[in-house]
Formats: structure tokens, C-alpha cells, sequence
């Protein structure tokens, strides 16, 4: 991140979003950007970060990956015989999609050899199978190898705070492989903590239903839940359905081999494989979507104190419950983005503090970049300061105390300013 472009951004959050007309919303289509030489890392802030647009990268942003290279046979099928010499003893996930349970599929896990078996069978059987549609989804491949030389993270996504909090604690990462033969599909959703993600079809094709905030409202049934499917014909009953009829139709993106779709923050979507399909994925967060992810947590924690209100006066603890069952439905609490906040926030602090040293956290945008993250963190640290519901959370242990980091924060910003 450069100095100008630093500048744009905090006007823009100082201005709720209002700060500089090139950052404006442009709907009814998504852009397509066909060249990497032409395409920096501010065009991207300036035109989709900012406003929170998707937009698709042409395939030769991924020309030089390895996992299109290896992956991938010369007329563009999985490389099955690849992967099995590779990864064919690793255990993956796989979700059966011809099963709704809840909002979302089953899960199995199995070796990637007996996936593979499965998928094989699947193509012969005229893409059919008595075991039904099964989809490799959320394989870590990150965390449970580092054999190959797969992808290169793009500068556009490098400020990632999720994945660098989680490879920080050393326990879990965002960072996924998707597989499955074409009519695999993902139910109609919006990502964990309403975080960006980006998604590359290392071979295959998707097709992207794509709804902006808050367009999912009117795709509540009765009884306010949201759809499994928005392309059944049940939506189109009135009742069941009451405002379908006020939803616009949705961005529709086909995704060819080789491209790169990014999804922004709280854009809800339904995907389909149009072809035998692999995709690398991760989710993502950093200054410019911190806001809806801390939005989402109190949307998250009021839901579950509706949920169990009733014992509010009768149940010990009550609201350290309401944080554990969070945590347990949400992946997070309002304990743990502190810790999340904190660890960002010493890693952008160190940065300032001593300078860009090689290798430090943040070193791939710059120390205009850790400026930046800080003044953001400093902003939502403040709210979660000062939400009634922290203040309930027992902080007694937590170093530094949230009020010694934000003024450790404030300090930092004041100092780095941009005029």
C-alpha cells in the first residue's frame, strides 16, 4: 500500500463509506480485469475493496502456478494419477450435496485415493452414482502439506489478518481445496465472519450466484429462514415466500479455468461445477471488511440470546454461556477477537516500531499498510471496548488489558497520521 492510496482509504471510512466518488458502487454487472501488468494493488483497494464489489481476474493472473501445472492433464481434467501419487493416503472431507442437512450437507472424511475411486466411477456412470453427488470440500491442504509449490498467494489478497492470527496459534488456517465432478454444487450462503474470499478454478468451470448485502432479506421463507437452494421452483411460492417478489436477480459469473473470483464481504452465494471443477480457496480478513466481521459477532450473540433469553435470570453465568455456545455455533467469541485484534495489533505495532526488517509481519504492503491496519483496529477495538457484552467477559487475564492496547493504538495513529 502506497501513501495515496492509504490516504483514499481513511477518508473513506472517515466519511462511513462516502469518501471518494471513484469508490462508488457500480452494480449490474461483475468487472473483469484481464491483465496483471495493468492492475495494482491500489486499483484493486480503489475500485473493489472499498466498495465491496466482486470481480473476476483473468486466468493470466494464475498462468505460473504450479498447481495448474500439476494438476491438471494437457486437454484440462484433474490429473487423477497425479494426485493419487501425491495426496492419496491424506483423509479429506467430502460432502454429499444430494442430502440436505439443515442449511447445509453431511460430511464424511476419507483417504483422497478412495475419493478419487469414487469420482472415476461417478464420470463412467454418466455422472451418477447410488452413493450420490459427492463433493470434496475444505480440504486444508495448506495445513496438512507443504510437499508442493501449488499456488502463489496474489499481492491483492496478502493482507490477511485470518490466516496470519491462526498460522500465529499454529492450530487451524482458512485456506481450502474444493473437487468434485460437474453438478457439484454449495447451498446458498455467505462466508464465515462475512469475511472476503477468493476463489481460483485450478481446472473447471462454476457457475457464481452472487446476491449484495442484504438482497437475502427478501429470500427469508415465513418463518425467517434462509433458502438451501435459491433456484427451487419452491421460491416462487408466494406464501412460503412472502417478499421474493423485492429480491433483484443475482450477478451471475461463469468462471473458467485458470480465473480468479473474488467475493466480498457479506455478498451471500450459491455455486455449481459446470465441469469436473478444482478450485483453491480462502477466506480472508483485514482493515477494509474489519467492520462487518465485528458486525456479524453482535449480530451472532444477540441471536443467541434470543435463543436461550428464557433463562437469563434462572442460569448461573448466563451471558459466559451465551459466549460459549457463540463459540461453539460461530467458530468465535467475543474472548478470542480480542486475542485476534491483539495479535494483529502487536505484529502492525512492531512493524512501526522498528522499521520494515525483512520478513516482518506486514512486509509484503509496506509500513503505509501496518499504518493503515493499525487505524483500523484502533477504530473497532474501541466499539468492543465499549459493547456492554465485553465488558461482562472476564478479562482479568488478558495482557495487555484492551484499554492499554487501544491507547497503545491511539498513540500509534496519532503519530503516523496522514494529513
Amino acid at each position: 500500500m502506497d501513501r495515496e492510496t492509504r490516504a483514499l482509504a481513511e477518508r473513506y471510512f472517515r466519511g462511513g463509506g462516502r469518501g471518494d466518488p471513484r469508490c462508488s458502487p457500480v452494480l449490474g454487472r461483475v468487472a473483469f480485469i484481464p491483465e496483471p501488468a495493468s492492475f495494482s494493488y491500489a486499483d484493486f483497494v480503489r475500485g473493489f475493496l472499498l466498495p465491496n464489489l466482486p470481480c473476476v481476474f483473468s486466468s493470466a493472473f494464475t498462468e505460473g502456478w504450479g498447481g495448474r501445472r500439476l494438476w491438471v492433464t494437457p486437454t484440462g481434467r484433474p490429473d487423477f494419477d497425479h494426485l493419487l501419487r501425491v495426496y492419496g493416503d491424506v483423509v479429506v472431507p467430502v460432502a454429499n450435496c444430494g442430502v440436505q442437512e439443515y442449511n447445509s450437507n453431511p460430511k464424511e472424511h476419507m483417504p483422497l485415493r478412495d475419493y478419487i475411486t469414487y469420482w472415476k466411477e461417478y464420470i463412467q456412470g454418466g455422472y451418477s452414482s447410488p452413493r450420490g453427488c459427492l463433493y470434496l470440500k475444505d480440504w486444508h491442504l495448506c495445513r496438512d502439506s507443504s510437499a508442493e509449490d501449488v499456488f502463489t498467494l496474489p499481492v491483492y489478497f496478502s493482507s490477511d489478518w485470518l490466516n496470519e492470527f491462526w498460522d500465529a496459534l499454529d492450530v487451524d488456517d482458512y485456506r481450502f481445496v474444493y473437487a468434485g465432478p460437474k453438478g457439484t454444487w454449495s447451498p446458498f450462503h455467505a462466508d464465515i465472519f462475512r469475511s472476503f474470499s477468493w476463489s481460483v478454478n485450478i481446472c473447471g468451470r462454476k457457475k457464481w450466484l452472487l446476491f449484495p448485502p442484504g438482497q437475502e432479506e427478501a429470500l427469508r421463507d415465513r418463518h425467517g429462514s434462509l433458502p438451501y437452494d435459491v433456484t427451487s421452483p419452491l421460491l416462487l411460492d408466494a406464501h412460503q415466500y412472502p417478499r421474493r417478489q423485492h429480491c433483484g436477480p443475482p450477478l451471475e459469473v461463469t468462471q473458467e479455468a485458470g480465473e480468479m473470483l473474488f467475493v466480498p464481504s457479506g455478498w451471500h452465494h450459491q455455486v455449481h461445477n459446470l465441469d469436473d471443477t478444482i478450485s483453491i480457496n480462502h477466506n480472508w480478513v483485514n482493515g477494509f471488511n474489519l467492520a462487518h466481521m465485528w458486525h456479524f459477532l453482535q449480530q451472532e450473540l444477540r441471536a443467541v440470546q434470543e435463543e436461550i433469553g428464557e433463562w437469563r435470570d434462572s442460569m448461573p453465568n448466563w451471558n459466559h454461556h451465551c459466549q460459549v455456545i457463540m463459540r461453539s455455533c460461530s467458530g468465535i467469541n467475543f474472548e478470542e477477537f480480542y486475542h485476534f485484534l491483539k495479535v494483529i495489533a502487536e505484529r502492525r505495532l512492531l512493524v512501526l516500531g522498528k522499521g520494515m526488517a525483512e520478513g516482518s509481519a506486514g512486509a509484503e504492503l509496506g509500513p503505509e499498510q501496518a499504518a493503515f491496519d493499525v487505524g483500523r483496529i484502533s477504530e473497532v477495538l474501541a466499539s468492543v471496548v465499549e459493547h456492554p457484552d465485553f465488558q461482562r467477559v472476564d478479562t482479568s487475564m488478558f495482557s495487555p488489558q484492551p484499554e492499554e492496547l487501544l491507547q497503545q493504538l491511539r498513540e500509534a495513529v496519532g503519530v503516523t497520521m496522514v494529513l
